[in-house]
């Protein structure tokens, strides 16, 4: 008992695992509509579920609360399952057990999607649904649009709009205690060394610039005022403006 884990009263180290014959026989008989063989493929498959909401497991949610949506749709797979076909049942009911908890973090979301691109998610969804129960394999996403009649453009859209977000702080790789997380992967284009480097030499390219060069290309560049506007603050000329800034430019670039 010591190393017991209960999940929604169940204890899972004893949850039991069918063979391939034993699951394939139950279920023919709960095709032709046998109740008990259809609680002893649910009972059978827990452990399925089990292993599915261990991909959930950093979210945050209640492990109850996933392992009871998980059980949802494995009752899905096993009452849409075609016996007909060469496949595992595992290969259709884990993408079923995953879909149904995918949809149940997206529902409970706290990031708002428009109304009309959830509607076009959900269809989306069901579509896929249906494809997978019909040929026992997801479909594609150009095969998606064409069963909707719809662009390929707007299936991408639906689906990436509903994605779970991903923390940055999720790890994705450890070895020996070195975490790597999402954000040690995430390329930074404005905050290079090489930019900083940039940075600090314009610093220093500026200080070296008069105060009233300063002072012009603050105000043409920084306040966008014109330099007719320059000059008549200043107290010079438009034209003296202009060489001026040309000159100061000319020194940024040189120091540069």
């Amino acid at each position: 008992m010591q190393h017991k884990v209960e999940i929604c009263g169940v204890n899972t180290s004893k949850l039991k695992v069918l063979k391939s014959d034993e699951t394939r026989a139950l279920l023919l008989r709960a095709r032709e509509g046998d109740k008990k063989a259809r609680e002893q493929l649910i009972e059978g498959n827990l452990r399925l579920v089990l292993s599915v909401i261990q991909r959930f497991s950093n979210r945050g949610e209640n492990a109850d609360d996933l392992f009871q949506v998980g059980c949802i749709g494995l009752i899905k797979a096993i009452d849409n399952f075609d016996t007909t076909m060469d496949v595992k049942f595992s290969t259709y009911g884990v993408p079923m057990i995953v879909g149904e908890i995918r949809r149940y973090l997206r529902d409970n979301s706290t990031i708002r999607v428009s109304r009309s691109m959830r509607d076009t998610a959900y269809k989306v969804l069901q579509a896929k649904e249906a494809y997978l129960s019909e040929h026992q394999r997801e479909p594609t996403i150009d095969e998606v649009a064409k069963i909707l009649d719809i662009r390929r453009e707007d299936v991408v859209f639906a689906l990436d709009a509903i994605l779970e977000p991903v923390s940055l702080y999720e790890p994705v790789y450890s070895d020996n205690g070195d975490t790597v997380c999402v954000m040690d992967q995430v390329k930074d284009t404005k905050n290079t060394d090489e930019k900083w480097l940039e940075r600090i030499a314009l610093k220093e390219a500026v200080e070296r610039l008069t105060q009233r060069e300063k002072k012009i290309l603050t105000m043409r560049f920084f306040q966008g005022r014109t330099q007719m506007e320059v000059s008549a603050e200043i107290g010079i000329s438009q034209a003296q403006v202009s060489r001026l800034e040309k000159s100061a430019l000319h020194q940024l670039r040189q120091e540069m």
